[in-house]
């Protein structure tokens, strides 16, 4: 067995295999020589060899399938069944040569064709075992043990866009499936690193490139990095929409709130539609304490171009909690606490709106949840880092 394999890809295969005992009598338009072969001595060892196998004795049940071959060398079922159990056994150069010869015998086989090409795949041959498994899956479009190999093998071919489409058609048939979905995000990981490389082969210096050169190092939270490459992509196109905003929003995320300000606006002079640099320049303001009143201009342009855009409405009652309008900040605060009952803010703000209102139980529920998911968040950040601490030890 090829090192690294999977054991619970192993186990896809013998689930597989558990329904794929093929029998011995010649069934569809066999060869006449082929049925001429099945003699009572042939009959009589294939009853032995199943006997056998019904026991476990699978040494047993090989030395009567291949004294069956000595005898029928045309009969291709007792080929496939000898594969079967040499695969079993993991001995798949012995699965494969077996099987190879039964396909030859009687190509229109798809449970043949599949397993040997998982003996190809069990053997590091993925060429030889990508047509296997196509043509098995076209026999049977719905077998999720052939298509999740296949999976693998195209990965393993660099094929990660048809990849991605075995991957996704599968996990449609097994949504909780998590190798699918680990192996569908290491095949769109592959892609975007892909589409990047190719990006720079084309123009290294061009704005593409230094936004996503940007956007890679902020990631990494290196934001002094990446404001030097963002830097460059607003010098080369000053007014193309989406250069101003990338280096507004590296600022945003430092908390440097008049650079990001001023960013944000040279963004929206580019692109006046955009909600959600409208958003963030108005929470900027909110943040250094600028005035409310612009702040709420910015977020209404921002819920009038988005009104999905939660964000923008839990800030919008921020403003008018500061600007003493705490009832018009109630719907904003209700609908989005309805979209996202776990943040922390709303409940805080929502408790708020209560107090003036008088609506002490209110006041004292939200104010509950608020301590509650504050709580749960610090006990979530405290698990990330003893769970990173763990992996770190068991490194060294």
């Amino acid at each position: 067995m090829t090192k690294g394999r999977s054991t619970s890809l192993f186990h896809w295969t013998l689930h597989f295999l558990a329904a794929w005992m093929l029998f011995f009598a010649a069934t569809g338009p066999l060869a006449s020589q082929e049925s001429d072969e099945v003699t009572p001595e042939v009959q009589q060892l294939y009853a032995q060899a199943k006997a056998a196998q019904k026991q476990g004795d699978e040494a047993a049940a090989i030395q009567k399938y291949r004294a069956m071959i000595k005898l029928a060398p045309h009969l291709a079922a007792a080929y496939n069944n000898l594969g079967m159990l040499y695969f079993n056994r993991h001995e798949y150069e012995r699965a494969a040569e077996v099987l190879k010869r039964g396909l030859e015998l009687h190509p229109d086989m798809p449970t043949a064709s599949a397993m040997l090409g998982m003996s190809y795949f069990q053997l590091g041959a993925n060429e030889k075992a990508e047509p296997l498994l196509r043509e098995a899956l076209r026999a049977n479009p719905a077998d999720d043990n052939v298509q999740m190999i296949l999976a693998h093998i195209l990965i393993n071919l660099k094929k990660y866009a048809e990849a991605a489409s075995q991957l996704r058609n599968f996990l449609e048939r097994n949504p909780k499936n998590q190798e699918a979905w680990y192996l569908l995000g290491k095949s769109y990981l592959q892609l975007s690193e892909d589409a990047l490389k190719k990006i720079n082969e084309i123009d290294p210096g061009s704005v593409v490139a230094h936004e996503i050169a940007g956007e890679i190092d902020e990631s990494m939270h290196n934001y002094d990095v990446a404001l030097v490459e963002y830097k460059k992509a607003v010098d080369m196109a000053p007014q193309q929409p989406g250069t101003h905003l990338h280096m507004a929003n590296a600022y945003w995320l430092t908390g440097k709130w008049e650079s990001a300000q001023a960013e944000f606006m040279a963004e929206l002079a580019n692109d006046p539609n955009n909600c959600t640099a409208h958003w963030k320049l108005a929470n900027a303001m909110l943040e250094a304490n600028d005035s409310s009143e612009e702040a709420l201009t910015e977020l209404n342009l921002s819920i009038e171009h988005c009104p999905a855009l939660m964000q923008a409405r839990v800030d919008r009652a921020r403003a008018l909690i500061r600007l003493g309008k705490q009832t018009d900040a109630l719907p904003d605060l209700l609908m989005a606490v309805k979209d996202s009952p776990a943040e922390p803010t709303i409940h805080f703000l929502l408790a708020a709106v209560y107090r003036v209102q008088g609506n002490t139980a209110g006041v004292q529920q939200e104010m509950q949840t608020y301590s509650r998911l504050q709580r749960e968040a610090s006990e979530a950040v405290a698990g990330q880092a003893n769970d990173a601490n763990t992996i770190k030890n068991a490194a060294h």
